[in-house]
């Protein structure tokens, strides 16, 4: 960063003293809350939070120093204002993959494609011959939670994950949401939510002194699983008398 685009030292001190103020709130909401899940609180911690990660990058900029403590991330669900007895639930899932081995999943849905010619069940032919004509075949003939269990035959890598249960004080109308279903999901009215992701298997410390890296896998498993992983790579120099049929599946 140039000497131009640097922050000056008053504003160092500006936002320091900011963040004093965002404390004072913070406490003061906190001995003030009239119950858990306080709004005031909420938002004061909030205010702590804006104001710290503010601070902390200017005193970087200006004297390249941090401050020892972590910024909390905006990582937590507000308040939940919703019906106390929920008529109804919306369960909200996004999964991520990164297509890690396209050949892979094009050899799967095209012997999808190729069962399903073959039972007459099949639709537009030919779509597999491209990664996302594959992705179509594949999520067209196997469940969600099927993909999710089998991800690594497709060719699939998992990322990250996460599930929300939302409350509703009346079942949606068929056919109401189906123009745009994640449009409008509104936070406060989450029942509960459970993520998954790398990001916590990183904050995990790993034991230097085990050889294996702490994961307690030893070296004639990782060999097992490297010829596992050579079988499977094989695939497609089996005969066809070889491979299990696929059971053609109703949509």
């Amino acid at each position: 960063m140039s000497d131009a685009a640097q922050p000056t030292a008053a504003e160092v001190r500006a936002a320091a003293e900011a963040v004093k103020a965002a404390l004072d709130r913070h406490l003061a909401a906190v001995e003030r809350r009239s119950g858990e899940d306080d709004p005031a609180v909420y938002e004061a911690f909030n205010q702590l939070a804006a104001a710290a990660e503010a601070y902390d990058e200017l005193l970087y900029d200006r004297y390249d120093e941090v401050t020892p403590f972590e910024i909390p991330g905006d990582d937590t669900l507000p308040p939940y204002t919703g019906p106390e007895e929920p008529n109804a639930i919306s369960v909200l899932i996004r999964r991520d993959y990164a297509v890690a081995e396209p050949q892979r999943l094009l050899s799967q849905a095209q012997r999808v494609e190729a069962a399903d010619v073959e039972t007459g069940t099949g639709i537009g032919e030919g779509a597999s011959g491209t990664v996302h004509g594959a992705l179509g075949t594949l999520f067209g003939e196997f469940e969600p939670d099927e993909i999710a269990s089998r991800h690594k035959e497709f060719g699939l890598e998992e990322g990250d994950s996460t599930l929300w249960v939302t409350a509703s004080d009346e079942p949606a109308d068929p056919g109401e949401w189906l123009e745009a279903p994640f449009e409008h999901v509104d936070p406060q009215r989450v029942v509960c939510r459970f993520d998954v992701s790398a990001v916590f298997d990183e904050e995990l410390d790993v034991d230097e002194d085990e050889p294996d890296g702490g994961d307690g896998v030893e070296d004639d498993e990782i060999e097992d699983y490297d010829d596992l992983d050579t079988d499977l790579d094989e695939d497609d120099d089996l005969d066809d008398e070889e491979l299990e049929p696929l059971e053609a599946r109703e949509r």
